[in-house]
Parts: C-alpha cells; structure tokens; sequence
C-alpha cells in the first residue's frame, strides 16, 4: 500500500495557547501505521519535548478512524520490513510516553492493534461506545508482545492477559469497563469531552504538571523501555514465521 500522492503529511501538528494537536493524517487506510508514518510521529514527538510552551498533547486520527493499526500490507512480502516496522512502533511508543506534559488520545471509530497501543501509553483517552478497540493480534497469528508492557501498567496483568490472549476487538464500553477508556461520551460530544478535559489540564500549574508527568514516567519503572524493544524483537521473530506468514496472506487475499 502506498503512501499518500503529493505533499500530504502524514501526521499534522497544529499548536495554539498551549494546546498542541498530533493528527495521524492516512484517512484512506484508517490512519493504519506506516513505516512514515512512525518516522514523521517521532519527529513530531521531539519537536513537542523541546518545546517549553506546550501545556497539554491531544493525539487524534483524520477521517473515521483513530487508527487501525499497523499497515501490514504495505510490507506483506518483507518480513525482514515488519520487523523493523515493530521495532520502530517500540520506540514511538516509548517516545510518546515520555513526553513531559500530560497527553490525551481521541479515539474515534477504531483503534486496533499498534492503533491501541499508540492510545494506550497516552495519560487520557476519551472515546463513544460505538468504537471498535482491542488487540487482534493472536487471531493473525501475531505476538502483541510489544504493545503489553503498556498494557499491564494501564489496565494490570490479569486483565492484560485476558485481553491480549484471547485476542479480538470490544466495544467502548467494554473498552472502558477494563481501563482502556478513561472518558466515554457519546460520540456527538467527543470533542466537548475534549475540550473540557484540555481546560482541566491548563488550569494546572505548568511546572507541577511537568514534574508530576516527569515522576510519573519514573514510576513505570527503569526497565520499561526495555521490556518494550524487547516485545518487538518477539513480535518480529513470530511474524516472520510460517504460521503468521500464511494467516496474513489469507486476510489479505479476501
């Protein structure tokens, strides 16, 4: 699957009175993750970290989607590509987490796979019951071992395990009963739940919220980004193999 013709960004950034908005702009795949992609969103990422005046992140999709996930077709006949494509989602993870202002994530129609674990290392994720989230993996024959890190810290091990082991997507409301979900509003409000949620945040003191975001991250513990490259290596030696190798190509040939 190519990438989008012209001068298009990938991910947009629009900042104003503190507020800097990250929008994954691939509408035409459902914002699914490209090699790009990733690229452009770490470039974003420390752009935000090096800028003072930034109170306050909201991570959003263009189009129906948040994000679909992973463009695994883009690299269906490289698997030495999907390695690399995990490796770089580990570190866009890690880098989204650590970033020292606290982050919100507007989930929007879908958040699947490397979508949901782009939401899930957010501080805030504000979503409507009619959205589609989960962890897919394991039916395609894929290991989600780099997005479980996170998962255990949000939402705790038991719960990780369940969801991560049975594999498939939910609703928003079974999303937000296991702690994927902070906030669920009725789609027509999401943006107003945003909003609100933003003003909270501003409302707080600038350096306090920087420390506390700071301590917080210190808190996940030192081996956190670790554990998450680590997860990547294992997903990428599982998706190389032969099982996840013809699981994928029968999903792609319907």
């Amino acid at each position: 699957m190519s990438e989008p013709a012209g001068d298009r960004e990938l991910v947009e950034v629009a900042s104003s009175d503190g507020v800097t908005r990250v929008r994954l702009n691939r509408p035409e795949v459902r914002n699914a993750i490209s090699r790009d992609l990733i690229e452009r969103l770490m470039a974003v990422v420390e752009g935000i970290r090096a800028d003072r005046e930034v109170r306050v992140v909201v991570l959003e999709g263009s189009g129906r989607s948040f994000c679909a996930g992973m463009d695994l077709k883009q690299v269906m006949d490289d698997p030495v590509a999907m390695g690399d494509m995990l490796r770089e989602l580990g570190r866009a993870t890690i880098a989204l987490r650590s970033i020292q202002v606290p982050t919100i994530a507007r989930v929007q129609g879908a958040a699947i796979g490397g979508g949901c674990g782009l939401s899930g290392v957010c501080d805030f994720v504000v979503s409507h019951p009619e959205v589609k989230i989960g962890y897919p993996e394991i039916g395609l024959g894929i290991c989600p071992a780099v997005v479980a890190p996170w998962l255990v810290l949000r939402i705790g091990a038991g719960n990780a395990r369940s969801i991560l082991l049975a594999g498939g997507t939910m609703d928003g409301e079974r999303a937000h009963r296991f702690g994927l979900v902070d906030d669920l509003v009725p789609a027509s409000e999401l943006d107003s739940a945003v909003e609100r949620l933003v003003e909270r945040i501003c409302s707080g003191g600038p350096e306090a919220l920087r420390v506390t975001k700071r301590w917080l991250n210190e808190l996940d513990g030192p081996r956190i980004a670790e554990q998450v490259m680590r997860g990547a290596e294992l997903s990428a030696e599982v998706i190389r193999g032969q099982e996840a190798q013809e699981r994928l190509r029968k999903v792609f040939a319907k």
